[in-house]
């Protein structure tokens, strides 16, 4: 079916953009939860615990509100712009270029940094079951598979992944669920655990409230892409609807998942003994399905941490390709990217990601102690300035839209702008905090030049533009 606007033939499941309005309302909504749910909560949940004992629970319940904040404020610009690219789309739009154009580049960097180390860490996942494979060759397997993947048309992408992030939301509900039997009931041959373990060693705050906020730097790092639900809005069938719905469930969700699953952990094990690496076989999620008698339970882990990396390398193709086709179309790359495939897919754009793909595989896989911390402060510095952008992005949208005499967003974030400011002020105090830790202390080494030099790019794309002749801006 064919309509017409502005003198244009459209298809009517497509966008102004010509991207396909294919994803259903349970694949956006199961996109999102997929996206902010990475290997993290598995294996790397044992750092924070070590840094705040068991007051890591206020810490994550701290995050989830401004996440949940965070997810508002897109909401309730997103119902308004359902635009490709998302908060970079919308931030171009109220702050102007030179805001758009930092944010989407550096938000492209980071998940591109995110999907190297992924699918790094699901090629040694692989290796749990073959380790005589060399590395290289599973990165490579999947690396092509999830291409293929983002290549094919947006709603097969769409159930792809609303299958792999069920099998992770899942498990983490068995996981809950079976703790809570441990804890209050007990289990077969294991008797019941109680809650003494929450204040047994050294009481609920071990650490001081000063390790709740170096902990903080870790767990914010853990509700990091919500931010991608906004990228969805171009090609949901119902943004409108779909977009406020599967933002909010995506944040009460994730706070239930992390603060539960995080009080199941420190119930059963006692705080200082909870592993901060990244052993598949010392998980608390191995340790208490094995108690539950679970068969195998150190290989059922390995396959779901397998599908978490790929889930979340997925996702995040998805977003870098719809980062580039945007910006493409806002002449901050080349135009070339903005080309669409015959079913609405910016195959083009995804190129660029998979180029993205293999430097930063490589990176990690080669480089692990030289050149990837460098890679990953530029990853941790940009997420945390992305959000700062999108809070900045609502407030300007407010401001803007109120002085024109335009009627309000159908989703508003509570308390605007207050609440808008006091995320803003968290998100900037979790980022001053990241140089005293020992994991983040290159995000600012990292970050700052890397601005820098984003910053000069757009200085000199727009001194090239400003000496065009008038008659070719205009064509462009």
């Amino acid at each position: 079916m064919m309509r017409e606007e502005n003198g244009v033939r459209q298809r009517a499941d497509e966008t102004e953009s010509g991207l396909r309005r294919d994803l259903s309302s349970r694949q956006v909504g199961m996109i999102a939860v997929g996206g902010a749910i990475g290997t993290g909560l598995f294996l790397g949940s044992g750092l924070a615990i070590s840094i705040a004992g068991p007051a890591v629970l206020i810490a994550y319940v701290v995050a989830a509100l401004a996440a949940l904040a965070l997810a508002y404020a897109l909401a309730e610009m997103m119902v308004v712009h359902p635009e490709a690219g998302g908060f970079g789309a919308i931030a171009h739009r109220y702050l102007g270029g030179m805001a758009g154009f930092v944010q989407r580049w550096i938000y492209w960097a980071a998940q591109v940094v995110n999907i190297g180390s992924e699918v790094v860490a699901a090629g040694i996942y692989f290796r749990f079951w073959y380790p005589g494979v060399p590395l290289w060759l599973p990165v490579v397997a999947f690396s092509v598979i999830m291409l293929v993947v983002n290549a094919a048309a947006v709603r097969y992408f769409g159930e792809f992944e609303y299958w792999f992030a069920m099998i992770k939301v899942v498990t983490i509900v068995v996981f809950i669920l079976l703790g809570a039997v441990y804890i209050v009931f007990g289990l077969p041959g294991a008797d019941a655990t109680g809650v003494g373990a929450l204040t047994a060693h050294g009481g609920f705050l071990p650490n001081g409230i000063g390790a709740v906020w170096l902990a903080l730097t870790v767990v914010t790092f853990s509700y990091l892409g919500t931010e991608a639900v906004s990228v969805t809005a171009s090609e949901s069938r119902n943004p409108t609807r779909d977009v406020p719905r599967a933002a909010r469930g995506m944040v009460l969700r994730l706070a239930l998942f992390y603060v539960l699953g995080m009080l199941v952990i420190v119930s059963i094990l006692p705080w200082n003994s909870s592993s901060g690496g990244d052993e598949l076989t010392r998980s608390p999620f191995v340790r208490l399905f094995e108690i539950a008698g679970v068969p195998a339970a150190a290989g059922v882990m390995n396959f779901v941490i397998l599908t978490a990396a790929l889930s979340a390398m997925n996702t995040n193709l998805y977003v870098t390709a719809r980062m580039t086709y945007s910006l493409a179309r806002d002449g901050y790359a080349p135009r070339w990217f903005a080309g669409l495939s015959g079913q609405g897919t910016p195959r083009r754009a995804l190129l660029l990601s998979a180029v993205g793909l293999a430097l930063a595989a490589a990176v990690s896989a080669f480089a692990p102690s030289s050149a990837f911390p460098v890679l990953l402060g530029i990853a941790l510095f940009g997420a945390l300035l992305t959000w700062l952008i999108i809070f900045a992005s609502q407030l300007a949208f407010r401001h803007k839209r109120a002085a024109a005499g335009l009627p309000s967003s159908p989703v508003r974030l509570p308390g605007a702008p207050y609440t808008t400011v006091l995320a803003m002020l968290f998100v900037l105090a979790v980022l001053l905090t990241t140089p005293f830790t020992a994991q983040f202390g290159m995000a600012w080494k990292a970050g700052l030049p890397f601005v820098a030099l984003l910053l000069l790019a757009y200085w000199l794309l727009r001194r090239r533009e400003s000496r065009r002749p008038i008659e070719q801006r205009a064509e462009t």
